[in-house]
């Protein structure tokens, strides 16, 4: 049975002096065994996340990373520059694709970099609103994917154990558009068809968690998991509010619950 995660991205908020603290809050309100649970912060707050989680089973990521080991990229962070601080790193994510231009193939070397160095990635993969009009969404997606695992050497399926997958529908964060749990599903079971097209065997392709990231909020939530294609979230702007989580979170442990209860 695949795991059932909740990924934190905070994005670009937080300081040292109140990440800690929210991490704590957020730690203190989500305490479950069932859920896989992961909070990314800005670099500057790694240490004090860190810190904060010890010995509250809740793992920290990173929010990128750079696909080279060293060199003069001035501003940039390597793999092991998150040693001893992150063991999970979000990969191609749809702002940074936007904002730094970042193409699938850089995306693939990415991977490829978190996973020689022991870093779960959280890989993103998601289509634009006008690629859905024009009824590309799916197909887009598969293109991301196999791109992605050209570039990173990843096609006979060796790492099938460690990537996460994360679908963001674009066009639904931030703007007030919503995506429905089976366009979702019908996206998850597209990029396992594609992993499955692209070199791994169909048990390979199966075991890779599948989360969805649009605007995720407790109120959402269920209607996502209650597709078992979909394993998860990636959770925004409500990952900021332990409210939220709890929500979340509890909701993902009920989830988890049913399917062991089903599996036997």
């Amino acid at each position: 049975m695949r795991p059932i995660i909740i990924a934190a991205n905070w994005k670009m908020n937080t300081t040292p002096s109140d990440a800690g603290p929210l991490a704590s809050a957020i730690a203190a309100a989500t305490a479950t065994d069932d859920v896989v649970r992961v909070i990314c912060p800005p670099y500057v707050c790694l240490a004090p996340v860190r810190d904060a989680l010890a010995g509250t089973g809740i793992a920290v990521g990173a929010q990128d990373v750079h696909p080279l080991a060293a060199g003069a990229y001035t501003g940039e962070i390597s793999a092991g520059m998150l040693t001893g601080l992150a063991t999970w790193c979000i990969v191609g994510h749809s702002e940074r694709r936007r904002d730094q231009h970042e193409t699938d193939e850089l995306v693939g070397r990415k991977l490829a970099r978190c996973l020689e160095s022991g870093l779960r990635p959280i890989w993103c993969v998601g289509e634009q609103l006008d690629e859905r009009e024009a009824g590309r969404a799916e197909a887009v997606v598969r293109e991301q994917v196999e791109r992605g695992l050209v570039a990173g050497g990843m096609a006979n399926g060796e790492w099938a154990g460690s990537v996460v997958i994360a679908y963001e529908p674009v066009w639904a964060i931030g703007t007030g558009r919503t995506a429905r749990g089976a366009d979702a599903a019908a996206m998850a079971d597209a990029i396992r068809s594609a992993l499955e097209a692209n070199g791994w065997t169909r048990d390979a392709a199966a075991t890779v968690p599948v989360l969805y990231g649009g605007s995720v909020t407790a109120a959402s939530i269920g209607e996502f998991l209650a597709e078992p294609a979909i394993d998860g979230a990636l959770v925004g702007g409500a990952s900021l509010k332990p409210d939220e989580m709890a929500g979340i979170v509890a909701r993902a442990a009920t989830t988890a619950a049913a399917r062991r209860a089903a599996a036997g």
